[in-house]
């Protein structure tokens, strides 16, 4: 098969690849090769993938093709290449969670989401780079090199599903598997121009991630993870929340399916049905220093959405910032007598951060309190809700920083911790409310802003149609990062 010259497999969404690889217009093993040309071409500088998959990713694809040939449904993922964030378990495939404690870890089973992409026709590129267990929201880690932001190879894309974002920004992939724990698929979704979807708690399950007490780091952040798409346009964030959302067994919190209905949260109408929606919104959450430049971008976005009939209103959130009790949450949830044994072990080639927090001396107190600070938090976001469909703030306090980093410590001219920038996201990941991030627009230098939609308790539906009029009126799906195989003028920086 030939395909047009004008025809970049590498730009394609995936809806469109689906679409074309049922009708046999294209086939999936050229898909396939269209990306791995790709990571060989990009993946040396931007360190999106830790581990390859390309003779599985071939084998799949050719499974694809033999049942489009014989008129079989190839599954609704028919064909689409995918990455997987190196937290997620894949069985037979090695899973290193950026830690020398794992280096040699191969899983003896897929985590659930693994299994329902690969069984929707998905085809696995490989594992993700992240910062070791996740516990950081940029991408370097003690065991590989870290990753690259594609606007500005010197800058971080954000983590913790870093690599991940690195893969669909440029076109690596055009799915991607996150994880959130308190914004790590907001963040890189954010800082790379992606949309990032964290759907309610319980939409997607997890096992043996979070769950399996076998796994010291693999099984932390319970009360407070999920798994969700990265993607370049909120059509194909939809299509991968098809596929792995729903219950399951192995995941005592996972929701009932049925009340949303993925696909059609993103139809022709999305636009109207924003109309007459009561956002509000808050540019700092009122004690967040934000960024100038992301206060400008993201403000300028609300106001796209007032203009298609929503009713905007800045408000006092009346939300108390909870940041220094997020990791006493996420302590709660951790097996710390198994971490403690394993920086016994590996300490001197752990991340530093990670050793410090683990040897903390936590106590009850510390743990007890941070869970009545959340349970406080919650109550303050329900109460502003009940008054409004939608939140919107800015998903990060910044753009993007230097490599190495774990956050600046100068915002707007103040001094802040190096966790500052993360203030706008762990609060919906205590609540669970579903939040997505979506490019909002980009800095004087070319960087990207995200700005994050929050809906009610369960609301997912809201906050993927309020993200797809959003795209409608302002879309970003063209506009690429500048990379070694594609000049200024194509990455169309000039918007």
């Amino acid at each position: 098969m030939t395909l047009a010259p004008e025809l970049d497999l590498t730009r394609t969404s995936a809806v469109d690849l689906a679409a074309m690889i049922r009708a046999g217009t294209v086939t999936a093993a050229e898909v396939a090769d269209s990306c791995l040309r790709r990571v060989d071409a990009l993946d040396g500088e931007l360190h999106a993938f830790v581990e390859r998959t390309d003779d599985l990713a071939r084998e799949q694809a050719a499974a694809v093709d033999a049942a489009v040939a014989r008129g079989d449904d190839p599954g609704p993922l028919a064909g689409i290449p995918i990455a997987i964030k190196d937290l997620i378990a894949t069985a037979g495939i090695v899973t290193r969670n950026g830690s020398v404690a794992y280096q040699d870890w191969v899983p003896d089973e897929d985590d659930i989401v693994v299994e329902r992409v690969r069984n929707a026709g998905a085809l696995i590129l490989g594992k993700t780079t992240v910062p070791e267990f996740g516990y950081s929201g940029v991408g370097h880690n003690p065991v590989s090199p870290a990753a690259r932001n594609p606007w500005n190879p010197a800058l971080t894309p954000g983590g913790s599903s870093a690599g991940s974002a690195v893969a669909v920004a440029t076109g690596m992939a055009p799915l991607a598997l996150g994880s959130d724990g308190g914004g790590s698929v907001r963040i890189p979704a954010s800082l790379c121009g992606l949309v990032g979807f964290k759907a309610s708690m319980g939409r997607v399950p997890l096992y043996p991630g979070c769950r399996d007490e076998r796994y010291p780091g693999v099984s932390s952040w319970e009360s407070l993870e999920h798994i969700g798409p990265m993607t370049r346009t909120v059509g194909d964030a939809a299509l991968l929340m098809s596929v792995i959302a729903g219950p399951d067994p192995r995941d005592r919190h996972s929701l009932p399916a049925g009340d949303t209905e993925w696909l059609r949260c993103i139809g022709d109408d999305s636009v109207e049905r924003v109309a007459g929606l009561r956002i509000a919104y808050s540019p700092d959450l009122g004690y967040l220093p934000v960024d100038p430049a992301v206060r400008e971008v993201v403000g300028s976005a609300v106001s796209a959405l007032e203009r298609l009939g929503a009713t905007v209103a800045e408000v006092d959130t009346g939300i108390e910032d909870s940041r220094r009790h997020f990791w006493p949450m996420v302590m709660a949830d951790t097996d710390l007598v198994g971490m403690r044994n394993m920086v016994a072990e590996y300490g001197d080639r752990m991340s530093p951060h990670l050793v410090e927090l683990i040897r903390h001396p936590w106590t009850a107190e510390d743990l007890t309190t941070a869970q009545m600070v959340r349970k406080r938090v919650v109550n303050q976001v329900a109460r502003l809700m009940r008054d409004h469909d939608l939140l919107i703030t800015p998903t990060l306090a910044v753009p993007a920083f230097p490599v190495g980093m774990q956050g600046p410590e100068l915002i707007d001219g103040q001094m802040v911790d190096s966790g500052s920038w993360l203030g706008f996201l762990n609060i919906f990941n205590m609540t669970g409310q579903p939040a997505i991030s979506v490019p909002a627009g980009h800095t004087t230098d070319g960087l990207p802003v995200g700005m994050q939609i929050v809906g009610r308790h369960l609301a997912d539906g809201d906050v993927l149609t309020a993200a797809a009029a959003f795209e409608r009126t302002q879309p970003w799906r063209d506009r690429w990062p500048a990379t070694p195989t594609t000049g200024t003028e194509e990455a169309g920086l000039s918007r």
